[in-house]
């Protein structure tokens, strides 16, 4: 049998597509990954990943073994993962993937007193805004609203329970272009938008009485949502437009009163974030740790 070294490698160095990127996950050398790999491929007598000096990426083999070991892998660090229980206190890794808006907006308040609660555990986080299979990425459990949960998978409340997206812009923009009465107005609008990274621009979603409008504005500036999401903020105060983003997001200049709120009857709430986790037995104790800690 090939190691449990030399494979774990191997599939670190695929996800990360990169020896170095690879290296700072392990907490090696990139030179003694690429040594693992090069004797795994020995051993199994075929070429794992092609590799140019811009990237690296599985061959065919080497994806088909990716798909095997993930799960194997896993119930090994679940096998190791049982003495934790004879611990004083729990320790080893925790990797969650998250969308940007959560690590901007949730977990501030959560990590802090988790980590002091939890000294020996460590956190990895992971922000992605696509959804993706926290196993097939390598993390423990994810963070993602509702609509985007798998049915198989178990969902736990973390963060605010209700949530909303507000409109607002500069009140020198609005002296000059006119406040908003009806959604539809913001199709004259200059407005500042979010594209995915898949490409998709999702609508503008106002709800009223029970009447729903989705629209599809236009302005002078898209980002992909995340930290450039600031960007956005930062030009809906200059004047440059109307931004809609979460709330919270937005709080501090419409506190301030360089942001102002636009069609705040049209504002649409919605659930919170969920943490969402394979229903394993037994969960890994940082898991279980984490789980424990936002319940209560």
């Amino acid at each position: 049998m090939a190691d449990l070294k030399d494979l774990s490698a191997f599939v670190t160095v695929a996800r990360a597509g990169g020896f170095r990127d690879a290296a700072r996950l392990m907490g090696v050398s990139a030179s003694s990954l690429s040594e693992a790999v090069r004797r795994l491929e020995a051993r199994l007598g075929v070429r794992l990943l092609n590799r140019t000096t811009r990237s690296i990426a599985p061959t065919e083999a080497g994806a088909r073994l990716i798909e095997r070991l993930t799960p194997a892998l896993g119930e090994v660090e679940a096998a190791l993962d049982v003495v934790n229980a004879f611990r004083d206190r729990p320790a080893g890794t925790l990797k969650l993937n998250v969308p940007a808006t959560v690590a901007r907006l949730v977990l501030p308040s959560i990590v802090a007193p988790f980590l002091k609660a939890y000294p020996d555990i460590r956190l990895e986080v992971m922000v992605e805004d696509v959804f993706v299979d926290v196993l097939a990425a390598g993390c423990d459990a994810g963070v993602r609203y509702d609509e985007r949960l798998e049915q198989d998978m178990i969902a736990v409340p973390i963060g605010p329970r209700v949530q909303r997206f507000v409109a607002a812009a500069s009140p020198g923009y609005l002296d000059q272009r006119g406040r908003p009465q009806h959604p539809r107005d913001l199709l004259a609008h200059a407005c500042l938008r979010g594209r995915f990274e898949s490409g998709a621009t999702p609508p503008w979603e106002f709800e009223r009485e029970g009447e729903v409008v989705r629209i599809d504005p236009q302005g002078p500036l898209v980002v992909q949502p995340g930290a450039a999401m600031d960007l956005v903020i930062g030009a809906a105060v200059a004047g440059l437009g109307i931004v809609y983003l979460f709330e919270e997001w937005l709080r501090p200049h419409l506190d301030s009163g360089a942001l102002e709120p636009v069609l705040t009857r049209w504002q649409q709430s919605f659930s919170g974030p969920f943490l969402y986790y394979p229903g394993r037995r037994h969960l890994p104790v940082p898991l279980r740790a984490f789980v424990d800690f936002i319940k209560a």
